[in-house]
């Protein structure tokens, strides 16, 4: 369970003085299971959204508690916390000097996973995201949506319980929009929760997941798709 109770997040403004509040008395909760989709202008808050429930950022007012831990109050607990998501970020972050097969594994490697189980991991990761057979090649040769699959194989080798997702669709076109959405889709299926900051609610529709909106830092509405 992700719950919120009159979060805001406040950071200093990036010209001049003054401040810029990113989310203002947002409260909402996201039961376990749940595909979620926060959607809003850009600037509305979406990704300081996701940063917060991951532990990434702390909130300047109010509370934010996963699996019942207030992060705010309970940082021995975050790295812990941590071990249960699985992070997708507009900005890739792979390692470009590294395979496939090795991006997807560094998650394990950090956790000190056996090796063995670890590449047993990491195999099936990059067949769900239907990369096997890329397993040797540097991140560079794929394509932009193949990247984006990348980042999900690595995002959810540990097996995550709940999967944070910024903009899976940014800049694909629509038949790796749709690709993208079927795998996380997929995963919703089995139980993991996903929550997906996004503008684009076409692809996303077919989810059928539960929509809250953000505008201007603010809880504008929640609705089903």
């Amino acid at each position: 369970m992700i719950e919120l109770d009159q979060v805001g997040k406040r950071y200093p403004a990036s010209r001049g003085s003054g401040v810029l509040d990113a989310l203002k008395s947002v409260t909402l909760s996201i039961p376990d299971g749940e595909f979620a989709v926060v959607t809003g202008h850009s600037g509305a808050g979406k990704s300081t959204l996701l940063k917060l429930i991951a532990g990434i950022e702390l909130p300047t007012s109010g509370t934010v508690r996963v699996d019942g831990q207030d992060l705010a109050r309970s940082p021995r607990a975050l790295p812990f916390l941590r071990r249960k998501i699985g992070l997708i970020f507009q900005d890739h972050k792979l390692l470009h000097d590294r395979t496939v097969f090795d991006n997807v594994q560094l998650p394990l490697d950090i956790t000190g996973f056996p090796p063995r189980e670890a590449a047993r991991r990491v195999r099936a990761a990059l067949d769900k995201v239907g990369l096997l057979s890329r397993e040797r090649e540097r991140p560079v040769t794929l394509s932009g949506g193949e990247q984006q699959r990348l980042c999900i194989a690595r995002a959810i080798v540990h097996r995550p319980s709940l999967l944070l997702v910024d903009e899976p669709t940014a800049n694909l076109d629509l038949d790796y929009a749709q690709e993208i959405v079927d795998i996380l889709r997929s995963f919703h299926q089995v139980g993991v929760t996903v929550v997906v900051s996004t503008h684009d609610l076409v692809s996303l529709r077919t989810a059928g997941p539960r929509v809250i909106a953000l505008s201007h830092g603010m809880l504008a509405t929640e609705s089903p798709a």
